[in-house]
């Protein structure tokens, strides 16, 4: 019969309609349902998420089929080892000189060596008679080096592109006159130089110098000689002998010690002696203080000790002591004649490669930076500088 058929009522109606025990039972059901499919839901949900998350992120990697290029590697070259492009470096002192100490056990170059001569600048700062050097190193490049040491306080100044002066500077620590650091500085010039295998011959020289020929007799003058370039000699009385510290005994004895200009030339095999001295110097940090001056004892005393045999006992560079005093006489414009700059040039004789020679000074000093004017009208002339 139709009226006693089951009718399933809808949800609303159960909610609307009057409580019954019959409408009680079908909200249990209702809800029970609905409980299940909830949890069941839930768990596909999560397991769906997992998928994703798995596939987002593989716990492998594929490997790619296409190599990607390997990045482009710098290997040095032969040119960089034994002509350093950039002087400028890190290096600490020690190791600065453990560096430039090495020596090739093979004598014969694997390369076309040109010898240079290295112009070792110790000033307090900038070159100031840099225009008239200038004019003397033009058109002579592939023949020498420049290297110049100066206080930090002036480390900033640099020189323009177009001079020779730019980026020759070495890294440079404070010096003081007359203290043993003056000749720390001279060994770290020295150092700095030798790392560049073309250097042959050393000159060291400061900011009142000036050249007294041309380039090309300087260059051949030092390149074929076969002697070192040292002054040095014994003096009696307080400035000679007067200086010797007693404590330098064994090691230097009284007779040893000796006294000289401390602005030297010398060969690549003599540089090499002298950073890696590790006997002599050490006594002369230690014990030559105060009034010792070590600039004007310790490589006379060393060369003469040790190579004595191969030095001229002299220097090239003219300095005038006549007038007395703990410095020598400064030459301003007033003193740049064409006269005076012949007598610094042919004042005097010497022997050079054991024959006699009347050019025995290549550079001479103390000109002041007054002096520029006159040396750029008159100099270029009597040492006939390239035009």
């Amino acid at each position: 019969m139709k009226n006693n058929q089951n009718t399933v009522v809808p949800p609303l109606k159960l909610f609307n309609a009057p409580f019954q025990p019959s409408n009680l039972l079908s909200l249990i059901l209702f809800f029970a349902f609905g409980l299940c499919f909830g949890i069941l839901l839930t768990f596909q949900l999560k397991n769906v998420s997992f998928n994703l998350l798995f596939n987002e992120f593989p716990l492998y990697t594929t490997t790619n089929t296409t190599a990607l290029p390997p990045p482009p590697t710098q290997n040095m070259r032969l040119e960089d080892f034994i002509h350093p492009s950039k002087i400028m470096h890190q290096m600490t002192d020690q190791e600065l000189i453990w560096r430039a100490s090495m020596v090739p056990k093979v004598r014969n170059y694997p390369f076309h060596r040109t010898p240079k001569v290295a112009f070792m600048f110790l000033t307090r700062g900038p070159v100031l008679l840099s225009p008239l050097w200038e004019r003397f190193f033009k058109g002579h490049n592939g023949l020498f080096n420049i290297y110049v040491h100066c206080s930090d306080s002036f480390s900033n100044r640099t020189e323009p592109k177009h001079s020779v002066f730019h980026g020759r500077r070495i890294p440079s620590k404070e010096v003081q006159w007359g203290k043993v650091n003056m000749v720390e500085a001279e060994r770290r010039l020295l150092a700095n130089a030798l790392l560049d295998f073309s250097n042959q011959r050393f000159v060291l020289l400061s900011e009142a110098c000036i050249p007294l020929f041309n380039f090309s007799t300087v260059y051949s003058y030092l390149i074929n000689s076969n002697q070192n370039f040292v002054e040095s000699y014994d003096l009696m009385g307080p400035v000679g002998r007067g200086r010797y510290s007693r404590k330098m005994h064994p090691t230097i004895k009284l007779q040893e010690w000796r006294k000289g200009s401390q602005w030297f030339e010398m060969d690549r095999d003599l540089a090499l002696e002298v950073i890696s001295d590790k006997t002599y110097f050490p006594v002369f940090q230690k014990y030559c203080n105060g009034s010792c001056y070590a600039d004007e004892h310790y490589l006379p005393t060393f060369v003469s000790k040790k190579f004595g045999a191969r030095n001229s006992r002299r220097t090239l560079t003219f300095v005038d002591w006549s007038k007395g005093g703990p410095h020598p006489a400064r030459y301003t414009r007033y003193d740049v004649t064409v006269q005076f700059l012949e007598k610094l040039r042919s004042d005097s004789h010497c022997e050079y490669n054991g024959r006699k020679n009347y050019t025995c000074h290549l550079f001479a000093r103390k000109f002041t930076p007054h002096a520029l004017d006159r040396l750029l009208r008159i100099a270029p002339k009597v040492m006939q500088f390239n035009p």
